[in-house]
């Protein structure tokens, strides 16, 4: 179920982006609703979203750590507890968090 048009302007705010930046563009009508317009409001975009979910770029992860957009999705790790997770290593081969439990710089 998508979130309601309340609850996508409480996760925009507690993660301290603007609800533009909650917008997904590629696969959704963004481009024929017209909202890439700068002149539209928070309330319009919520709107749209609410008549349109697929609008709503996603995950957008709620932990007891915070709130945030995972794009990229290795993003999550900020929300997670230190030494949550063991080593992690993305199917293009990518280490995102090596032996040592640690993320590489």
């Amino acid at each position: 179920s998508p979130p309601s048009r309340t609850m996508v302007a409480q996760l925009a705010q507690r993660a301290g982006v603007a609800v533009r930046d909650l917008l997904r563009e590629k696969g959704t009508p963004f481009a024929e609703l017209g909202l890439g317009d700068p002149s539209l409001t928070d309330d319009q975009l919520l709107d749209a979203i609410a008549a349109h979910p697929i609008l709503m770029n996603r995950p957008v992860v709620v932990s007891p750590l915070g709130v945030k957009l995972c794009r990229p999705s290795e993003a999550v790790l900020d929300l997670l507890p230190e030494g949550a997770l063991g080593a992690f290593t993305k199917e293009d081969g990518e280490v995102v968090i090596d032996a040592d439990g640690r993320r590489p710089e």
